[in-house]
């Protein structure tokens, strides 16, 4: 992938010039947990100053970045990163702690990210997915590859958000996935059983006919239920 990374930063540099400050590469790519089949290559790209004509630069761009499997990289100006840390808390803190810079200034490393937001952040998306993924669910409870797949889509995003709800409790979180949901197990009490499965099956250690979805649904809600009293009781 380091061969496409390069390709991408070249395309940036040549479409921006002067005006591109700089490129990061963030994520689980960055953090060493990267799954070739449900990861995707998260960008920041950084410019002087954003208007239709800098997106009109990037049309082509990102529209061959997506092609390669990833989505469009995010693009920001230098005053907006330093500006609305306290609007994404959990997103600046995660590029802060696994980042690799891959082209111009480092403007993430020095990054002073406001928490005054980070509780009521981490709740808020906690409460959101899962309603998501309960009016996912309803519509395709009868079909057990989609909800399988469902399941395993999902995991990715409770287990950053699992990170950060344990950060919220003092404690040093692992980074990669099934450390984190069994940290989070043993903080918030809940039982990991579907979690770990469901992890067999991303990894593919199972195979998807090992898995019944449904059997496992009532717990994993139950489990993600757990996490969302805990950060909310922080605010008693």
């Amino acid at each position: 992938m380091d061969k496409m990374l390069n390709q991408l930063v070249e395309r940036l540099r040549k479409a921006y010039g002067d005006q591109l400050v700089s490129v990061v590469l963030y994520g689980s790519a960055a953090a060493g947990d990267h799954s070739a089949k449900f990861s995707d290559y998260n960008i920041l790209c950084v410019l002087a100053a954003i208007s239709p004509r800098e997106l009109a630069q990037s049309e082509d761009i990102f529209r061959w970045w997506r092609e390669q499997g990833s989505p469009a990289p995010l693009l920001l100006t230098e005053h907006e990163v330093a500006t609305s840390t306290d609007c994404f808390a959990i997103e600046f803190l995660d590029i802060k702690q696994h980042h690799q810079l891959l082209h111009g200034k480092d403007i993430v490393s020095g990054l002073a990210v406001d928490r005054s937001f980070y509780r009521a952040q981490v709740e808020h998306d906690l409460r959101a997915k899962l309603l998501r993924l309960r009016q996912k669910a309803s519509g395709i409870l009868s079909d057990a590859d989609l909800l399988r797949r469902l399941l395993v889509d999902s995991l990715s995003t409770f287990a950053v958000l699992f990170r950060h709800a344990l950060a919220l409790q003092g404690l040093e979180a692992p980074h990669r996935k099934r450390e984190v949901i069994q940290a989070a197990s043993r903080q918030f009490g809940f039982d990991v059983a579907p979690f770990e499965r469901l992890l067999d099956l991303r990894e593919e250690r199972v195979k998807p006919r090992e898995v019944e979805p449904v059997g496992l649904l009532t717990t994993y809600l139950e489990g993600i239920g757990a996490v969302i009293d805990a950060v909310d009781r922080l605010e008693k």
